[in-house]
């Protein structure tokens, strides 16, 4: 078992790469847990009345970043041992001002890790939806950028409390099985 268990009162953050899984495994564990799931991007796109996309183009990425750091402290701040959520950040939240730091204050960090492989096979087939790699080519230039970015991203990564693979998130029996897994590594029974 995981040192790190969650109490059913205290936040769980996934945290990782973009295309990592974390909405995806997010919702299911929502769903099989009974806690509130909350997409970080999602949320600020209610909350802005933009798409992540439009806020990039408009406001480019420092204004998002401030936008994003707020949104984490609010929901934070919301749930505070009233409602148990679930909250999928968004691939560059932990690498901003203290957000890391402040995610391991308010509950359990989880870093979400698959091969760099799945990782680009999953924002190909979303491409559109990612303003940072949107425009970038597949064979050399979106490879290149993903390698990149996350060795700059990995000392903020590396942070969270604990990590798990999700590289097994492709059809409803892998996420079935991932979250089994998850919940029997970090809930207590």
């Amino acid at each position: 078992m995981s040192k790190s268990l969650c109490s059913s009162d205290r936040p769980i953050f996934l945290i990782g790469y973009m295309a990592s899984g974390k909405t995806t495994l997010g919702r299911a564990l929502a769903a099989a847990t009974g806690r509130r799931f909350i997409d970080l991007d999602e949320y600020i796109e209610s909350s802005v009345g933009k798409t992540i996309s439009r806020i990039f183009a408009d406001d480019g990425e420092a204004s998002f970043r401030e936008t994003e750091s707020r949104s984490l402290a609010e929901l934070i701040r919301n749930a505070d041992g009233r409602e148990s959520i679930i909250i999928a950040c968004g691939g560059g939240t932990p690498c901003f001002g203290d957000n890391m730091t402040v995610m391991n204050r308010a509950g359990l960090t989880v870093r979400l890790n698959a091969p760099q492989e799945v990782i680009i096979r999953r924002l190909i087939a979303e491409r559109s939806a990612r303003p940072l790699v949107a425009k970038l080519a597949d064979g050399g230039e979106l490879e290149t950028y993903v390698a990149e970015n996350l060795r700059r991203r990995e000392p903020h990564y590396s942070l969270a409390a604990e990590s798990f693979d999700s590289s097994r998130l492709e059809t409803e029996s892998e996420i079935a099985d991932s979250v089994r897994l998850f919940i029997e590594k970090y809930f207590r029974s």
